[in-house]
């Protein structure tokens, strides 16, 4: 089987075409044939396998003709897009970017990250470098993230010398600080389960006796995909819950255990304008604190839905910037929706877009 892509590189009538190539890209590689023939216009016409050439018109200035990737395409703007880290996040931005004839340029420390068989242009270097990530913000017409453990303090430096960071650097410090995360939501009214800071065993222990057992204990920073959490189901398990996460010095707080029947999550889009759009609710399943299974759209009631999307919407508004934010929220057994926590880029409660929404996360 093959596959015939017509490229037509700018607005051609077809009764002026003077050559049109195709490209034929067989399957099982099987020989290289080549057949000419004339359409009835006049039009010749030359196909190939293996081989991408262009169409143009016959009155054209072929001289003169501009690359088609040096232009925008269908409204969308040409400037390149820079993202700090090349994961698997940053591999489906360049994918959907690719498609929209967006320019992405990546910076990871890997040399074959997965963004970098995809991006536009990969840089080696540390997202979390305030040296690379100034240097690397020079190529870019805007900055965005695929992860938020970048360094904040140079993005807000960029953002005094004019560079346009997205979400804004006030943002990426709230979130990548979860501690930080609950005081900023708890200020803006959002519900959450209670929490409270602990520096030593002694705190720890009042924060058990107010709280009660079961105990979730996070870490401020870096914890993420199952990482930073631990649950004490008694006293005698804090020492070890402790130690597990790099003691009191790595910046620890509690959350009062929340008794959630389901958690859920919305993908929120943020425009420059503030404008809001909201992707379906969606239940998550997790297994061994990491997204397992996502149930989209979440099988619950039209009223728990709304008050999903209204939280969420509510968190996001709270923050500065525009892009992608993932809402990921608990349903409680009293049908109340309480924050867990918020990241500020597409999120793996979100990969479903792809084949399920006329517009993925990542477009």
């Amino acid at each position: 089987m093959a596959y015939y892509i017509v490229i037509n590189w700018g607005k051609i009538d077809p009764s002026r075409v003077e050559e049109c190539f195709f490209a034929t890209l067989e399957i099982q590689g099987l020989g290289v044939a080549m057949k000419s023939f004339k359409s009835g216009n006049g039009a010749s016409s030359v196909q190939l396998k293996n081989h991408i050439t262009c169409c143009r018109s016959s009155k054209e200035d072929s001289s003169s003709s501009v690359r088609q990737d040096e232009i925008s395409v269908h409204g969308v703007s040409n400037k390149v897009v820079g993202v700090l880290g090349g994961g698997q996040l940053g591999q489906m931005l360049c994918q959907a970017a690719s498609q929209m004839g967006i320019k992405v340029i990546v910076l990871d420390p890997l040399e074959n990250c997965p963004a970098s068989a995809l991006a536009y242009g990969h840089v080696i270097g540390r997202f979390d470098d305030s040296a690379a990530v100034e240097e690397f913000a020079k190529r870019c017409g805007v900055l965005t993230f695929e992860i938020e453990h970048v360094d904040v303090a140079a993005l807000g430096k960029l953002e005094q010398q004019g560079v346009d960071c997205q979400p804004k650097a006030s943002a990426i410090r709230i979130i990548q600080d979860k501690y930080l995360q609950k005081i900023h939501f708890s200020q803006h009214g959002i519900p959450m389960p209670e929490f409270r800071e602990i520096n030593d065993e002694e705190s720890a222990r009042e924060a058990g006796d107010s709280f009660g057992y079961p105990l979730m204990i996070k870490s401020k920073r870096l914890a993420y995909d199952g990482r930073g959490n631990a649950v004490a189901h008694t006293k005698e398990d804090l020492s070890s819950c402790v130690a597990a996460l790099g003691g009191y010095g790595h910046g620890l707080y509690v959350e009062k255990w929340a008794p959630f029947v389901a958690e859920l999550a919305v993908i929120v889009a943020r425009g420059k304008d503030g404008s809001l759009s909201c992707y379906p609710v969606v239940e998550t399943i997790h297994k061994d604190n990491i997204c397992h299974i996502v149930k989209a759209p979440a099988e619950i009631p039209w009223k728990i839905k709304e008050l999903a999307t209204d939280v969420a919407q509510r968190a996001v508004r709270s923050l500065d910037g525009a892009g992608v934010f993932a809402v990921e929220l608990f349903l409680t057994k009293d049908e109340q929706i309480l924050l867990n926590e918020v990241a500020p880029r597409p999120h793996n409660s979100g990969h479903q877009t792809i084949e399920s929404c006329y517009t993925s996360q990542y477009e």
